[in-house]
């Protein structure tokens, strides 16, 4: 977790909440996320609500958290 210190664990899995002005921000930004989830073959869950976007990311796999997780996270910012 120091590697992502916005990022929260509850051990299984790394959550973040960002806030944007408006819904078309936010939209931008999940389009920002889904290129590098692609290019990372690594995919995390996407809760929207108007301004807001929730992304968590566990490895479904591994029944758990992985490098791949913090180092999706930390691109991700």
């Amino acid at each position: 977790m120091e590697t992502v210190p916005d990022w929260e664990s509850n051990g299984r899995e790394i959550t973040r909440t960002y806030k944007f002005k408006n819904f078309a921000e936010a939209m931008a930004f999940v389009n920002k996320v889904a290129g590098l989830s692609e290019a990372a073959d690594h995919h995390p869950d996407i809760n929207i609500r108007y301004n807001k976007v929730r992304l968590t990311l566990c490895t479904h796999s591994a029944g758990g958290l992985t490098e791949k997780d913090f180092s999706l996270a930390k691109q991700i910012g």
